[in-house]
């Protein structure tokens, strides 16, 4: 049996490990709040982008301290692709440093240096190629700030539809550029699916010219909607048509909406994703 001595001692040990252990668990937390305050933010308002084709495109990367609005004058910027050796862009010692950029981004990418003292670390990257397409990753070192934030690249093809009225009064709507493949529907001015026939014609490297043509009865003055949509990429165009002319007018401009996953959307949430549209331009 354990003498009086032996137990008190016990207690006291015990004590005082359970009286480490929290303040370890306590140092613990501080450490890691006081850290995470200290590095302020690294973050993109665009984690999923679209780039067009040919075109450029810029991948948002934004920095701030946790004192609010403050400029940089010491920053460092690394700009990284997942699964490829060497950088896309590096910004050191305010000036490009590009000893170790990757030739594929030779010459086409660049920061906004006028903006990065205000914690803009976007990318502008030009003349988009499909094989641009994948993780970036913007780091950023700075006084109170460090971190990584990512962006994904998608690339696509598109264009905006141009409107003819053919000699037998059809409605024909043609758009140059669009990859992948998308599918084409028209919409009367009520939102009701009306018939058509769409023709794809490749032109090089698989990017190929929309060519549709509204096959029920054009009325006049009535306004008829175009959809032009794939898995990345939804064009919504409108026309009215007065006599043999089609009009175009401001609130008849085509509408881009990107889709944030690589899914199709389904015909009944593209209508409605229409209408809302639509409503809000009339």
């Amino acid at each position: 049996m354990a003498s009086i001595g032996q137990i008190i001692f016990g207690s006291k040990a015990f004590c005082s490990k359970k009286a480490f252990g929290l303040l370890m668990y306590k140092l613990n937390v501080c450490v890691h709040v006081c850290f995470q305050v200290s590095q302020g933010i690294v973050e993109s308002r665009s984690p999923s982008t679209v780039g067009n084709l040919a075109e450029d495109v810029v991948l948002d990367c934004r920095f701030l301290s946790n004192s609010g609005n403050e400029q940089f004058n010491d920053v460092s910027i690394t700009w990284l692709k997942d699964a490829l050796s060497g950088v896309v862009y590096e910004h050191k010692n305010k000036a490009a440093q590009l000893q170790g950029q990757n030739t594929q981004f030779q010459n086409r990418a660049q920061l906004f240096s006028d903006a990065i003292s205000m914690g803009n670390a976007s990318l502008l990257l030009r003349n988009v190629k499909l094989e641009d397409e994948g993780v970036f990753r913007c780091s950023v070192n700075a006084p109170k700030v460090s971190g990584t934030t990512s962006v994904n690249l998608r690339v696509a093809a598109f264009s905006a539809p141009t409107f003819t009225r053919r000699a037998d009064g059809s409605l024909f709507a043609q758009a140059n550029k669009w990859f992948p493949q998308p599918g084409v529907s028209w919409l009367s001015q009520s939102g009701q699916l009306l018939n058509s026939s769409t023709q794809f014609i490749n032109n090089t490297a698989g990017i190929m010219r929309v060519a549709s043509v509204l096959e029920d009865p054009v009325k006049e003055d009535d306004t008829y909607t175009c959809l032009i949509q794939n898995s990345l990429v939804k064009a919504i165009a409108e026309a009215t048509v007065t006599g043999k002319i089609v009009m175009l007018t401001e609130k008849s401009r085509t509408y881009f909406i990107f889709s944030a996953a690589s899914t199709k959307v389904s015909s009944l949430q593209l209508l409605f994703t229409v209408i809302l549209v639509l409503s809000a331009i009339q």
